[in-house]
């Protein structure tokens, strides 16, 4: 099976990739909700949770743990960090490989969160979101260095 992340794991896809390791990639989402919104990818293709081979299933906090400590390290999600399994189409899974979202919150942003799940396919501002990505991805692979 071949999807969007069984490409980015085999290097066919540009990603702002921030850390991997022998069961997942970390990387941010090109579709954020949040600044430093990023995604914990399952190296193994798997499009559920229970799909996942039990070990990959067993790590997946503790990297999770990690990213998260990075995160708050570098300045995102020190109010809080949603951690989101969209499992199956009817939970908004819009790429059938198991992947986890980290995304940083502070007090107050709800409206906007709102407002970016309703506006983030669409088009506009790409060149500036591209830019912040990039910020984004330098600051938290220096944290995760220093986390290491």
């Amino acid at each position: 099976m071949d999807c969007v992340f069984c490409a980015i794991a085999a290097g066919r896809l540009p990603t702002h990739l921030l850390y991997e390791d022998e069961h997942f990639l970390v990387l941010l989402d090109i579709y954020p909700l949040r600044p430093a919104h990023v995604l914990i990818v399952a190296r193994e293709h798997a499009p559920r949770l229970l799909d996942l081979s039990v070990d990959t299933r067993e790590r997946l906090l503790a990297c999770a743990d990690k990213i998260a400590k990075a995160l708050q390290w570098a300045g995102y999600g020190r109010h809080g960090i949603n951690l989101l399994i969209n499992d199956g189409p009817a939970a908004n899974q819009h790429v059938p490989h198991l992947h986890l979202h980290l995304i940083p919150r502070e007090r107050g942003d709800l409206v906007g969160l709102l407002w970016r799940a309703l506006t983030r396919f669409l088009p506009f501002g790409r060149d500036r979101l591209q830019a912040r990505l990039e910020r984004e991805a330098e600051q938290l692979k220096n944290a995760l260095k220093l986390e290491s």
